[in-house]
């Protein structure tokens, strides 16, 4: 079934660094890629601007479109693929959303952080704006330089504090079909043993991915559920990292300002959100 995927770019190394590992990761799959870029300025960066500086500046990112457009066909020569490429005078959150409204985007995929990331953050403004509020796409984001591996292990952090829907499922269905990967949902324990509602949550995710391949895993509670996710990639090889974006879950928390700071939390592989 044909993919509509959207890269919402700035032109940056590490937005180039996604375009890449996604070319590969879709590499047998019949795809259409957009380029998606937004000239929007702030008002007060408009306002010592002129019409004609304005107009000159949106010539220059469609060209930077164009060759990126170009730069994508001729690292990636393949049939299944076609690109296209989209200028938007919106904030990057609305042309997202009107972007995945007119092409029906099945996900959108992007670097950790924009040309103006620092190394102390792992996620840039815009990705952590997308993350929190796009809730229509699945979002993967990609760490920088990130090697490609063809992905056979998916990791699936839950506390079965919830019954996941069975559409919330599809992203990573999607993927572990891809490769023929296996799924691991992983519970970080925060007591001995499981309730009688999460072992029913548990039972219900296990009906849910019957016809995959599946481990289910167990950590103990550490200080910080970001360095126990990380554990639990090195330890078994993960190649992505899955989860479900639901109100009071780890990504809430990760995205939101001032914890991020806290946390810290560096995914070592892609990173895929879905929206609840």
């Amino acid at each position: 079934m044909k993919k509509n995927i959207l890269f919402p770019t700035d032109f940056s190394d590490n937005a180039w660094s996604a375009v890449v590992y996604a070319l590969k990761l879709y590499a047998k799959e019949e795809c259409t890629f957009y380029f998606l870029h937004s000239s929007k300025m702030t008002v007060s960066a408009m306002s010592s601007i002129s019409n004609k500086l304005t107009r000159v500046m949106a010539e220059n990112a469609m060209k930077d479109l164009v060759e990126l457009k170009d730069m994508a066909k001729n690292t990636n020569v393949n049939a299944n693929h076609n690109f296209d490429i989209l200028l938007s005078s919106q904030d990057i959150q609305s042309a997202i959303e009107s972007a995945i409204s007119k092409y029906d985007i099945d996900l959108i995929v992007m670097g950790t952080k924009g040309s103006k990331g620092t190394k102390e953050f792992f996620f840039g403004s815009n990705t952590v704006r997308i993350i929190k509020n796009i809730k229509s796409c699945p979002v993967l984001i990609v760490p920088d330089e990130f090697d490609y591996v063809e992905p056979k292990k998916i990791a699936f952090p839950t506390d079965f504090s919830r019954i996941y829907d069975y559409k919330e499922l599809d992203p990573i269905r999607d993927l572990a079909e891809l490769y023929d990967a296996k799924i691991m949902p992983v519970c970080i324990l925060s007591k001995d043993k499981l309730n009688d509602i999460q072992e029913y949550n548990m039972a219900m995710l296990e009906s849910h991915l019957k016809n995959y391949k599946t481990s289910f895993h167990f950590m103990p509670n550490y200080d910080k559920k970001s360095t126990a996710i990380n554990d639990f990639i090195e330890l078994t090889d993960i190649n992505i990292l899955a989860m479900v974006n639901y109100k009071h879950s780890f990504i809430e928390d990760i995205v939101k300002e001032p914890i991020i700071k806290k946390i810290g939390f560096h995914p070592l592989v892609p990173f895929l959100v879905i929206p609840a």
